[in-house]
């Protein structure tokens, strides 16, 4: 009955030998990740930027590409598994952040065209009454939707335009993510420019190298977004690779901005979502009746999570939810990667600490291969200083009792 029931509601399949069609792929994939999340009734937790680009640093790890590809609540989730994570933004600092974006936006964002025509195109006819076009719709691919025709509606319209929080969809490992960018701003020349905000201070014109990174990795992937939306336009419009960063001065709530290119964090991170493993290809490795629930047994959700290679290091601490979970995961079983991502070159095929303990010792390993040589050399320098500073101890206490 129920094979009657399914081939009745879902037509006829595919031909033999013909690949279903794009739409058929997606809409199963979309309902796979719905049951890895736990159902309809658990809502998908949006892939942000900031997240995005943690992803991208880190291309290898399957995990956290299907965890965060089904939209799993990854804070959640390391709760459940006795690993909770402090990692993420303090209440303070997004409200804080919120306030100054308001005042960044306020009189139809006629401060933030400012910094944008000063900074980034002075050659252009100065703003003097920005269009900032309505961008609300229902839904997420509604608004992405919206967002593009009003990027089209601008880049025709010879004018200064502003469209804050504009939604952008960007394919990540063969699933849509849905990126909301601060403001994106349309230059009378039909120009784009991804803008920043920021609530971190710039002191004298400068401001944290980190924290500018980070907002650059950002970027970069709206500007990638926005690439994608403009290669379906004829002519394509020009996607600026100079982005407005817009922080604090100094110690105050006023506004001051600052040009930061990021057109090598846009080629790091094109390349490695690139390399990406496809999310359809980790699910279908999974074993059946997988899921991520936190409200699951914590024996059958630990397996559900190690079901899914992980490719933890130690910057995973200051980028994923999960990264404790890992961590210790990663120290039980001995990976070397706990080390370092450069300890773990270093040390070539060897991918254990036993095994680095063992070629070290002389216990195993290959005398030719450089990593072993390198280490059994260290292994003896390091009992070769150890044993001229015993003997060194034992001197004056043998001259004490033998003067």
């Amino acid at each position: 009955m129920s094979d009657f029931h399914a081939s009745a509601t879902s037509g006829p399949g595919p031909e033999p030998g013909r690949t279903p069609p794009p739409r058929t792929r997606e809409t199963a994939l979309r309902h796979r990740l719905t049951e890895l999340r736990g159902g309809p009734d658990v809502p998908p937790k949006a892939l942000d930027a900031r997240a995005l680009a943690a992803l991208a640093a880190n291309p290898g790890c399957r995990r956290r590409a299907l965890l965060d590809g089904a939209g799993v609540d990854k804070t959640l989730l390391a709760g459940a598994l006795g690993s909770p994570s402090a990692f993420g933004q303090s209440q303070f600092a997004f409200v804080r952040g919120n306030a100054f974006e308001a005042r960044v936006k306020a009189d139809g964002g006629a401060e933030l065209l400012r910094l944008v025509h000063e900074r980034l195109d002075p050659g252009a006819e100065p703003p003097r009454e920005g269009r900032v076009p309505d961008l609300t719709a229902t839904g997420q691919r509604a608004r992405v939707a919206r967002t593009e025709l009003a990027l089209r509606e601008a880049t025709g319209a010879g004018a200064w335009t502003l469209l804050d929080h504009p939604m952008l969809a960007l394919d990540v490992a063969g699933s849509p993510a849905f990126l909301e960018p601060d403001a994106v701003v349309v230059h009378p020349d039909g120009a784009w420019t991804v803008v920043e905000i920021k609530s971190f201070p710039m002191l004298d014109g400068a401001a944290d190298p980190a924290k500018v990174g980070a907002a650059a990795r950002q970027a970069a992937v709206y500007v990638l977004a926005l690439e994608a939306v403009a290669a379906r336009l004829s002519p394509a419009p020009r996607v600026r690779h100079r982005v407005l960063l817009v922080c604090p001065k100094d110690f105050s709530n006023l506004p001051t901005a600052a040009a930061v290119d990021v057109r090598k964090q846009r080629a790091v991170t094109g390349r490695q979502l690139a390399r990406l493993t496809r999310i359809e290809e980790i699910a279908d490795a999974l074993p059946e009746g997988t899921c991520f629930a936190p409200d699951r047994p914590a024996e059958e959700l630990t397996a559900a999570v190690e079901s899914v290679p992980a490719a933890y290091a130690p910057e995973c601490l200051s980028a994923c939810e999960l990264a404790f979970h890992c961590r210790a995961r990663s120290r039980a079983a001995g990976d070397v990667t706990a080390l370092g991502r450069a300890a773990r070159a270093e040390l070539g095929g060897l991918a254990t600490v036993p095994e680095v303990l063992a070629a070290a010792g002389g216990e195993a390993g290959d005398p030719d291969d450089p990593a072993v040589a390198a280490l059994r050399r260290a292994a003896a320098l390091r009992a070769e200083a150890l044993a001229e500073s015993g003997t060194a101890a034992a001197a004056p206490a043998l001259e004490a009792v033998c003067p």
